[in-house]
């Protein structure tokens, strides 16, 4: 454990477990470095794994003026980690906030980065929703500012794709609930409204994407509604990408499924370690329906 400092100054506390290629895992807006225990726990056994507070997240620096956050610097913080710690490049792992972050890392970066996992990465990206959830955003930031997370936490955790967490499994989800209450007000309403209100649509990057050849898995709960057509878009656009939607579950995938997450991962990785995560058969076509000549 420890800290590193990003290209504007900014301390960003991280930790990190075991030994080979690296993995570094890139958390929620609902979540901290301290989500991804059960991925650090499994994939030590093989990676050199690696997990950061944000910025605006405990212990890291929470800076009080919102322009120390937006989507490219926190895209940057990624590569800032990989590169404080010596690293050639590194497979990366998002979850919401954190798979777009590890998108927008492969897009700006792409030498830095071996792999791509984007879990539950689609809210905001909607154009039909677009404005929806940018007034959402600053509603949820308002509540962090005015109310604070200790009273807004409860209601955030209990939103309707992280109730099927709940159900699951109430004891992770009320310690979810409790980590939560503790998170920084003012790093939390900055965060929403540099990062979240203001990243681009993913729809809008098409060309990009498009572009993009490092290997890339995207990992949808199919009752995460606002994530499944943008994960869509995401395979039919990204050359070597591939999607895994898992059934019945929600948004909090990492820790509502850690088996089923953990597995998924490590297949994908062990494929684009043995150089086996392709781009899609050019005969694939999707257009066509049987073959008739």
């Amino acid at each position: 454990m420890g800290y590193i400092t990003t290209g504007d100054g900014v301390r960003l506390y991280y930790e990190e477990a075991g030994a080979g290629d690296a993995v570094v895992f890139v958390h929620e807006f609902g979540g901290n470095y301290w989500s991804w225990e059960p991925q650090l726990s499994y994939f030590s056994r093989f990676y050199r794994c690696i997990t950061f507070a944000a910025r605006g997240y405990a212990p890291s620096d929470i800076p009080d003026d919102i322009g120390h956050y937006s989507q490219a610097r926190a895209a940057d913080d990624i590569v800032d980690v990989i590169d404080a710690l010596g690293l050639d490049r590194a497979h990366i792992v998002g979850l919401s906030m954190g798979g777009f972050s590890c998108l927008h890392a492969a897009l700006r970066h792409p030498a830095k980065i071996r792999s791509v996992v984007a879990a539950g990465a689609g809210y905001g990206a909607e154009k039909l929703h677009e404005a929806y959830f940018k007034g959402v955003s600053e509603e949820v930031a308002r509540n962090f500012s005015e109310r604070g997370a200790k009273e807004f936490a409860p209601v955030y955790a209990e939103g309707a794709s992280r109730v099927q967490f709940q159900e699951k499994d109430p004891r992770g989800w009320a310690l979810f609930a409790e980590r939560l209450s503790q998170h920084s007000s003012i790093g939390a309403a900055n965060t929403m409204r540099g990062v979240q209100a203001k990243r681009p649509s993913l729809y809008d990057l098409e060309d990009q994407l498009a572009a993009l050849q490092v290997p890339t898995l995207v990992i949808v709960g199919d009752e995460d509604d606002h994530c499944l057509q943008p994960g869509i878009f995401l395979k039919r656009t990204i050359p070597r990408c591939g999607l895994s939607v898992f059934p019945k579950t929600g948004h909090t995938l990492n820790l509502e499924e850690p088996a089923l997450f953990n597995s998924t991962v490590s297949e994908f990785l062990t494929k684009v370690e043995f150089d086996r995560w392709n781009p899609r058969d050019p005969r694939a076509n999707p257009a066509q329906i049987m073959r008739t000549d």
